[in-house]
C-alpha cells in the first residue's frame, strides 16, 4: 500500500481482514460482489452479495484506522459503494457517489482507501448506483474508540449489528424500470431484519443470544428505501448511548424511531426471565402498517416468546408529535469524550456566528408524465463524468452550472423543475445554517456526506428567522442524517471545513434517484494537501471530458 511501512503483519479476527501495525493501523479487505438468491421476506429473489453474504461483511475498526477495501465487481452492471457517515476527511475521491467517482465497471475492481479520522460510531455502507440498494450489497461499519479514550458506559459483553428496513420482492432492476417509466415504487412488501423476516409464532433461529445478567450493545441502522422504522425488544428497556458517532445523554426508552439512513446504539441488559423475547420492527407514517419480528434468546432459557408484543407508538398526527418529541429528548453528552480525549461539549457550536443560511424545499412533480423530485426547483441528474473530476481538471463549465439552487428556496413554485446537475458553491470553513422545509405529506430524511452537523431544531410549520429562538444551541446531537416530518422543517448547523465535493441527498432512494439531491463544492483556495488530497493514482477517469487532458498541478504541502 502506498507510503506504508510494513512493520508487522497480524491476522485480524474480524471479517478476514489483515492488520498492518504501522502509522495509524491499516485494515485490508477483499470483497467479491456477486448476484445470488436471497429471500428476506421468504420469497426467493436475486440479491447483491458481498463475499456470498447478505448483509455483507462487518467492518470493525477503531478511530483513525485506515480502511482499504478492494472491491471486485462481478455484477453485469456498474457499481459504487458509499460509506454513509464516514466523513472522508480531505478525501471526497473515496465517497462512492456518482458525483465524485467513476463507477466500477463489470468485471473490474477498485480499491477504496480511506481513514475514519477522528470518528467513532455506528454506520453502514451500501451501493449507490440506480436502485441497487433494494437488492442488498450493504453491511455494518463500526468505529470504536481508541483504548486510551474513556467511553461513558461499561464495555458490553458483546455487540450486535441490526440492519433493518423496508423491502420489496421485486428485483432492483424492475424497481428502477418502474421509476424510469414514470411509475412510483408503491408500498413496500415487508420489513427485513438482518436479511430475514418472521411473524409471531414462526419457528425461526434466534437473531442473537444473551447470557443472563450481562449487558449488550445493539447497533441499529435503518437501511431501507423509504420507510421509517420503530423498534423495541419485548420486556427490555433500551438505553440510548450513541447516535451516528455522538455519545448521548443516557435515557431508557420503550421503543425508538430510526429513520431511513440513520443509526443508533442502545444497551440492553439480560435481566428478565431466561427465555425467548421478540425483537419487533414496525413501519411508521404509512397507511397500511408493516412489521416483522426476530428472536432474542437467553442462553439456557426455557420457553417461547410471549405472543403479546409491546405496543407500537401512536399513528397519524399523534404519531408525528410523539416522534418529534422523542427527537427533542435526544441530547449530546457534553462531558463524554468521542474520538478525541476532550469532552464533546468543549465545542461550543451555539456561539459561532452564522455566515450563510441556505433554505432547501423539496417538491414532487411530473415532467413529460414522469415523476421528478427536486430541491428548490432543481432536479439533479448524474453525469457521465463525475462532477469532482470536471472541477479538478478545470472544465466544470463543460458539465454543469454552479448555484442553480438558490439559498432562499424561492424556485420551489416553478411549473416544472430544472433538470440538470445541481452543484452549490460553498466557502471553505464557513459556518452555515441549512433549513430543510417539507411541504409534502410524507416524511423526508437527508444525509450530508463529508460532515457531521448539529440538528438544532425540528418543528411543525414553516421556518422564519424568529424560529431561531427555538434552536437547541447547547447540546444538540452531532450527526449526519436528519428527518423532516410532513408539513415541518428542520434546522442544522455545520462548519464547512472539509474540502471536496459532497453529496446532500434524500435518503428516500427513489427520490434521490429522481433528482432530490445536490452537491456542495467546497474548495480550499490554498490548493494544499493540508486541506485536500490529490486525485488518487488508481482512480479511473470516465465520461469523455477529462480523460485526454493533462493532469493538473498537484496540491502541495
Amino acid at each position: 500500500m502506498e507510503r506504508v511501512t510494513l512493520v508487522a503483519l497480524l491476522l485480524c479476527l474480524s471479517a478476514g481482514a489483515l492488520l498492518v501495525q504501522a502509522e495509524d493501523p491499516y485494515l485490508f479487505f477483499d470483497w467479491k460482489v456477486t448476484y445470488g438468491t436471497i429471500a428476506p421476506l421468504g420469497v426467493p429473489q436475486q440479491g447483491i452479495l458481498i463475499n456470498g453474504q447478505f448483509p455483507g461483511p462487518r467492518i470493525n475498526c477503531t478511530s483513525n484506522n485506515n480502511i482499504v477495501v478492494n472491491v471486485f465487481n462481478q455484477l453485469d452492471e456498474p457499481l459504487l459503494l458509499t460509506w454513509a457517515g464516514v466523513q472522508q476527511r480531505k478525501n471526497s475521491w473515496q465517497d462512492g457517489t456518482l458525483g465524485t467517482m467513476c463507477p466500477i465497471l463489470p468485471g473490474q475492481n477498485y480499491t477504496y482507501h480511506f481513514q475514519v479520522k477522528d470518528q467513532i460510531g455506528s454506520y453502514f455502507y451500501y451501493p449507490t448506483v440506480g436502485l441497487q440498494k433494494a437488492a442488498g450489497g450493504m453491511g455494518p461499519l463500526n468505529v470504536h474508540s481508541r483504548d486510551l479514550i474513556p467511553v461513558p458506559f461499561d464495555w458490553p459483553a458483546d455487540e450486535y449489528n441490526v440492519l433493518v428496513g423496508d423491502w420489496y420482492t421485486k428485483g432492483h432492476k424492475a424497481l428502477k424500470n418502474m421509476l424510469d417509466s414514470g411509475r412510483s415504487l408503491g408500498r413496500p412488501d415487508g420489513i427485513q431484519i438482518n436479511g430475514k423476516s418472521a411473524k409471531v409464532g414462526d419457528n425461526v433461529e434466534p437473531l442473537f443470544t444473551m447470557e443472563p445478567g450481562k449487558t449488550y450493545r445493539y447497533r441499529v441502522c435503518n437501511v431501507g428505501l423509504k420507510t421509517s422504522i420503530n423498534f423495541r425488544i419485548q420486556g427490555h428497556p433500551l438505553k440510548l448511548v450513541e447516535i451516528e458517532g455522538s455519545h448521548t445523554v443516557q435515557y431508557d426508552f420503550d421503543s425508538l424511531d430510526v429513520h431511513v439512513g440513520q443509526c443508533l446504539s442502545v444497551l440492553v441488559t439480560a435481566d428478565k426471565e431466561p427465555k425467548d423475547y421478540y425483537f419487533v420492527a414496525s413501519s411508521r407514517f404509512i397507511q397500511a402498517p408493516l412489521s416483522s419480528v426476530g428472536i432474542i434468546r437467553y442462553t439456557n432459557g426455557k420457553g417461547p416468546a410471549s405472543p403479546e408484543l409491546p405496543p407500537s407508538p401512536p399513528v397519524g398526527s399523534a404519531g408525528i408529535a410523539w416522534s418529534m418529541n422523542q427527537f427533542r429528548s435526544f441530547r449530546w453528552n457534553l462531558t463524554a469524550s468521542a474520538a478525541r480525549p476532550n469532552p464533546q461539549g468543549s465545542y461550543h457550536y451555539g456561539q459561532i456566528n452564522i455566515t450563510r443560511t441556505i433554505k432547501l424545499v423539496n417538491s414532487e412533480s411530473r415532467v413529460g408524465g414522469k415523476l421528478r423530485y427536486a430541491i428548490n426547483g432543481v432536479s439533479h441528474i448524474d453525469t457521465p463524468t463525475p462532477l469532482k473530476h470536471a472541477e479538478y481538471f478545470g472544465v466544470a463549465d463543460k458539465l454543469f452550472q454552479y448555484n442553480l439552487v438558490k439559498d432562499d428556496g424561492s424556485a420551489v413554485n416553478t411549473p416544472a423543475p430544472i433538470i440538470a446537475p445541481s452543484v452549490v458553491n460553498a466557502t471553505f470553513r464557513n459556518f452555515v445554517e441549512i433549513i430543510f422545509e417539507n411541504h409534502e405529506k410524507t416524511i423526508q430524511t437527508y444525509n450530508l456526506d463529508g460532515y457531521s452537523f448539529f440538528a438544532v431544531a425540528v418543528e411543525p410549520g414553516t421556518w422564519s428567522p424568529e424560529k431561531r429562538k427555538n434552536y437547541n444551541l447547547l447540546d444538540a446531537i452531532s450527526r449526519h442524517n436528519v428527518q423532516v416530518y410532513p408539513g415541518s422543517w428542520a434546522a442544522i448547523m455545520t462548519t464547512l471545513d472539509n474540502a471536496g465535493m459532497w453529496n446532500l441527498r434524500s435518503e428516500m432512494q427513489h427520490r434521490a434517484y429522481l433528482g432530490q439531491q445536490l452537491y456542495f463544492s467546497v474548495l480550499s483556495p490554498a490548493r494544499s494537501l493540508r486541506d485536500e488530497y490529490n486525485l488518487p493514482d488508481n482512480q479511473p477517469l470516465c465520461g469523455g471530458i477529462v480523460e485526454k487532458l493533462p493532469l493538473p498541478a498537484p496540491y502541495t504541502a
